[in-house]
Parts: structure tokens; sequence; C-alpha cells
């Protein structure tokens, strides 16, 4: 059943920022866990190993709000180095998709809709706005010291391209986005390989050699914190090994997936978010389920053929408690969720109660 988001796709990013989280993220009442913490998730015992990514957590009360509500893993939007704008209005908008979004139809394109209904596919579409180090390191720093026992804040972020085609430049921007995050007690770290336009490839994660050399260099920096990369959906089975060769023995953990791009249109044609270069955009929610779960698998059984280690952190279209445990079943670590979340902010204590009646 679909709730009044903590989100409100009706306002500005803006807007939601200075006055969210909405609906019963606005005033939780704690959610109270029974016994001990017993799940390891990076060193760190939580009640339970699932949360929300980065994306819908916009500041420290929105991470304070969904750690109240029984999300025990919290992703603080990504950050950057510096303040950069969000896209304009609207950011998120429904797809009329009734099954998958398969590569195949993704490479159509999608139509948006009026309404948001079930089954919930959505397209999002924010360009990673950050605020200044200044304002983000105390919010984090500040969500970090919330979180309480059985819970884990991870502080998210990734480099800023400069215009002039300085890849060193680049690179250092990711070093010192880490080293910033870092200072404000975050536990885990990840960093966004996944965004459109950051990399050499269209997504950066694609540029395998790029993202070793990033992950070296952030490692080289914040030593034994955990770090995790965010990675999109690998069509090809020998590049995704290849990645997990060159990266899986460097990074703690990688987590699949972000989103499928695809061109998303209103029904008269005309493209559905407006401005130049957001025709396409990332679709998520139940309609890349299948991209999710199938990333799960494949990093599972690459971890065990090259006898690797790193943590595996499930997302895509998981709504309900069944969807958690598909993900776990394929060989999760971790599972998180975005758009579930946002439309139904009681998923946390809704999957704890049905796996406490077991």
């Amino acid at each position: 059943m679909l709730r009044e988001p903590f989100y409100d796709p009706q306002k500005s990013y803006e807007e939601n920022y200075e006055k969210g989280p909405f609906g019963v993220f606005q005033n939780p009442e704690k959610y109270q866990n029974q016994g001990d913490p017993q799940f390891d998730f990076f060193g760190n015992k939580v009640y339970l190993p699932f949360g929300i990514p980065a994306g819908p957590l916009l500041n420290g009360r929105f991470v304070k709000a969904a750690l109240d509500m029984g999300f025990d893993i919290a992703v603080y939007k990504t950050v950057r180095t510096g303040a950069y704008p969000c896209h304009p209005w609207p950011n998120v908008v429904p797809i009329n998709l009734q099954d998958s979004l398969t590569l195949e139809r993704a490479e159509e394109g999608v139509t948006a809709k009026n309404d948001y209904t079930e089954p919930l596919t959505i397209t999002n579409s924010f360009g990673v706005p950050s605020t200044d180090p200044e304002v983000w390191q105390k919010d984090l720093a500040n969500a970090v010291k919330y979180a309480g026992d059985g819970q884990v804040v991870i502080g998210s972020f990734q480099g800023t391209k400069k215009g002039d085609g300085n890849v060193d430049a680049f690179v250092s921007d990711f070093v010192l986005g880490a080293r910033l995050v870092k200072k404000t007690g975050a536990k885990v770290l990840e960093v966004n390989f996944s965004c459109p336009n950051e990399g050499t490839a269209h997504l950066l994660c694609f540029d395998i050699p790029m993202v070793k050399r990033i992950s070296e260099e952030i490692k080289n920096e914040i030593g034994n914190t955990p770090l995790v990369i965010k990675i999109a959906y690998y069509k090809d089975q020998d590049t995704l090994k290849n990645l997990v060769q060159m990266v899986g023995k460097i990074v703690d953990g990688i987590s699949a997936i972000n989103t499928i791009g695809t061109a998303v249109r209103k029904v008269d044609g005309e493209q559905a978010l407006p401005g130049e270069g957001r025709l396409v955009s990332g679709a998520c929610g139940e309609g890349i389920k299948w991209a999710g779960l199938e990333m799960t698998k494949r990093l599972h059984d690459l971890r065990e053929e090259l006898g690797m280690k790193f943590t595996i952190v499930g997302v895509g279209g998981v709504s309900n408690a069944k969807d958690f445990k598909r993900y776990r079943d394929a060989g999760a670590d971790a599972v998180m969720s975005a758009t579930g979340a946002m439309w139904n902010p009681m998923l946390a204590r809704e999957i704890k109660e049905k796996l406490a009646d077991k």
C-alpha cells in the first residue's frame, strides 16, 4: 500500500531540504527493537541489515527520521567537495509501466503518467546536488552521533569534474571528498560511481581502470574505514568480472544497482523533465527489481569464484518483506530500498514484524 511519501515530489528539492521530511517521517515515534543486534555490517552490529540508500535522505533530519522508523542503515545523500545546484523541478515523475523495465524497453523509452500507483516505478533527476562542506559536514556528523545501538550511518560522496579535462584533479576531488566525509565520524563511506556523465564511458563505473585508480587512492586516504562503491547494472558478464577482479580486494563493499537510464516522455512526446540533457534519466522502483536481484546473484557468484570477501549491498525495487528475503537469498549481505521506502515509510517495521512472526 502506498502511503504519503517522506519526500514530496510535488515540492522542489530545496523546499524538501528546508521543510522535510513529510508524512510519518515528520514526527516519528521511535521504533523499539527487541533483544540485541545480531547482524554484522562492516564490523558493526545492526538489528536488521536493511536501510535506505543514497538519494532520499537529503540531510540529517531525514537520516534521523529513518533511524527512528527502524531503518538500521541510513545513507546520507551523496555530497560533493563544493556546493552544487539541483536540476529544476520536477525531479521525480511516475512512469507508466506495469512490469519490468527490461534493457530493451529502456532503449525504447517510457511514458510518464500523472499519478503514483502500484506497481510503482519512477524516474528521478536531481543532478547530485550538494551543499557546501561547511554545511553538510556538521549536519552529517550530527546524524552519525544520533545513530543508536544497532544502527549505522553511511556517508556517500563523489567527485566533480571542473570542465577542463584534468583527470588528476578529478581523482583528487574524490579523495578530498573521502577525507571530508571521514572527518564527520561516519563509520562507512560510499563512493558514487553510478552517476551519468561522470566518466569516460558515460557511467564512471564502466571505466574500470579509473574506478580502480580512484578506489585505490581513496583507500590510501581513509585507511581501515570501510569503502563501498555504488555501481550500475552491467549487461556484460565479462566486464563485471573484470571489475570485481580489479577492485574486489581493494574496496570493502559493492552496492548495486543505482538506476536504469531511459528516455522519459509525456504522452504527447515532449520530454517529461524540462531542460537540456534531461530526456534520459534514471528509473527506479518496481521496474528495476529484476536487475538489482540479478546483479546481487552475479556479484555473489563472482565473490565465491574469485575467493573474495567484499560485502554485497542489494538495491532495487524492494517494497515488502518478500523482496527483502529474495535479495538475501540471492546473496546480499545488506538490502536497501529507496522508492519503496519513500512511499512506505513503515517498510522497515513491517519487515521486522514479518521476520519476528517466523
